[in-house]
């Protein structure tokens, strides 16, 4: 063990490992880098976070600087659950579920729960946490937080940022803070704290009222966003501050959550589900825009592709028997809705029958839970394509998470196949139709010195087809190290710049989570390219 390890085994109660294993195992996250860390911690409780980051702020003030990446079951695409320093991985203790108000529904937790589990428990009362993202089974709450993570029921219900309350923080120098939402005569004290808590306060105020017009008019026409800080929710019209909508989605790169506050909402299993099998992608495009008009919005407007389907039957022809026939469609559309109302679902549904009569496009409905679980199937089947191997070639997830504004849907999905085809790639496309926000994964060979190329020229192209249509290049999966190259892009220098200032005020010595989000490069990033990808650690529970 290196002297850091043995001072930070020494003073927390938690355990701390450097052996070559450990190190190799947690080089890796769900993306395809690899950055090796030079040890790994796992805190038992806060005070062992606390005293983490305090040993590293004292490091870096002797120009001794020891980074702390915060990470949960490691599913991240985008390379944000890696680095170099401190890997501090929370499921192993801090996994529980501290406490569950059954009147108002809030609960609260530590960032090791894993997510499937939070949301049995909150069935069992009836109630549920909407922006589940389609890894609910191994995906942790810390993870979800940092990610702002959203899925399949966004477009009704919002993502991550609508449900988290609160939060309990460790920020870069060991402090502990709470976030929530404080009236002027609250942030009137946090301005004169002569602590940390406060100098954030402080500069963070002043950063906003001197860039008012800048942050008000920063929101991107998309109808959910994960790139960047969250600067525009912070300070309200009534003077009240919260730092909480700034903490969520940025990935531990200003504090590291020890502890979440969420609110919920009641849960009804008794849904309608429609399949409507389309055949014109612009028709697909007015279909959505008409369904998002609706009086109540569906709680699900998902779509798959046909290649994702012709990719499906090649692999496994038995998946789909019985459920769909060739030739398949060009896309399969499945609205749901779950209004507790059941009079008002059968008419939500009524109007969305007489819709797809009027356009000629043939559907069905289901409202038993097995003839839906069958049609849900045929979405959430993306888990085989994700999974599958041809020869090294594998579904790498580089380019997926782009969202767009609704009305320019079909021109995103065309500008994808053309890239697709261009690089003869084949092609598998799903996501949140009804966000206009698409997840793809290209086969290719990380062995193979021409497919490491083209998965640089792929990224480029796809994400500034993203950014030329007015869209986020992250929808609900947030940064990492894969899009934070294009932030200052998608935003334009005056807003990335804020958002430089905005680290710099909470990690003044770039010691969480750096190589995230903030000023890196393609060149940053090019070495870090695994030359195998694999998902070895995810086998467990099979992705959606």
């Amino acid at each position: 063990m290196n002297k850091v390890a043995l001072y930070l085994q020494e003073h927390l109660t938690g355990e701390v490992m450097t052996s070559a294993a450990a190190r190799k195992y947690f080089s890796t996250d769900g993306g395809v880098f690899e950055v090796m860390p030079a040890m790994i911690v796992y805190p038992q409780n806060e005070n062992d976070v606390r005293k983490t980051a305090r040993f590293a702020w004292q490091l870096a003030e002797r120009d001794r600087p020891i980074p702390i990446t915060a990470r949960g079951r490691g599913s991240d695409q985008a390379g944000a659950a890696i680095g170099e320093g401190i890997i501090m991985v929370f499921p192993a203790h801090m996994n529980k579920l501290l406490e569950l108000d059954t009147r108002s529904g809030d609960v609260t937790v530590e960032p090791g729960l894993v997510y499937g589990k939070l949301q049995q428990t909150l069935h069992t009362h009836k109630r549920f946490l909407p922006p589940f993202p389609s890894s609910i089974e191994f995906a942790t709450m810390g993870g979800a937080v940092a990610n702002n993570a959203a899925g399949e029921k966004t477009i009704k219900y919002g993502s991550t940022r609508n449900y988290t309350k609160g939060l309990r923080v460790v920020l870069a120098n060991g402090e502990v803070i709470a976030t929530g939402r404080i009236n002027k005569r609250d942030l009137n004290k946090k301005l004169g704290l002569a602590t940390f808590e406060g100098e954030v306060y402080r500069a963070l105020d002043k950063l906003i009222e001197e860039n008012k017009d800048l942050i008000n008019n920063m929101d991107l026409n998309v109808t959910k966003n994960s790139a960047g800080y969250d600067l525009a929710d912070v300070k309200r019209k009534d003077g009240s501050f919260d730092l909480t909508p700034l903490m969520v989605g940025s990935q531990g790169t200003l504090g590291i959550v020890t502890e979440v506050t969420f609110t919920t909402e009641p849960f009804n299993p008794a849904t309608t589900l429609i399949a409507a099998y389309v055949d014109d992608i612009s028709l697909a495009k007015e279909l959505v825009l008409d369904l998002r008009n609706l009086p109540e919005t569906p709680c699900a407007i998902e779509v798959v592709d046909e290649n994702l389907l012709n990719l499906l039957d090649e692999i496994n022809p038995n998946q789909l028997k019985g459920t769909l026939e060739k030739p398949f469609p060009k896309l399969i559309v499945l609205i749901e809705f779950d209004n507790q109302s059941e009079r008002t679902q059968k008419n939500m549904v009524k109007r969305v029958e007489k819709m797809l009569h009027k356009r000629d496009i043939h559907f069905q409905t289901e409202t038993e839970p097995a003839a839906k679980e069958k049609l849900w199937k045929i979405r959430h089947s993306a888990a085989s394509v994700i999974t599958h191997t041809e020869g090294n070639a594998k579904a790498l997830p580089i380019i997926e998470d782009g969202i767009v504004p609704v009305a320019k849907f079909d021109e995103y999905l065309e500008g994808v196949y053309e890239i697709f085809n261009k690089y003869h790639l084949k092609i598998a496309i799903w996501g949140h139709a009804g966000n206009a926000n698409l997840h793809m994964q290209p086969f290719l060979d990380l062995s193979q010195v021409g497919d490491r190329q083209k998965v640089f020229k792929i990224i480029d192209e796809y994400y500034n087809l993203v950014i030329s249509l007015g869209g986020s290049t992250s929808g609900e999966h947030s940064d990492g190290r894969l899009r934070a190259p294009y932030l200052q892009q998608l935003y334009g220098d005056d807003v990335y710049e804020l958002f430089q200032k905005t680290k710099v005020i909470f990690d003044p010595h770039n010691i969480l989570n750096p190589g995230v989000k903030m000023n890196v490069t393609l060149a940053d990033i090019k070495p870090l390219l695994r030359d195998d990808y694999s998902m070895d650690h995810l086998y467990d529970h099979l992705p959606h």
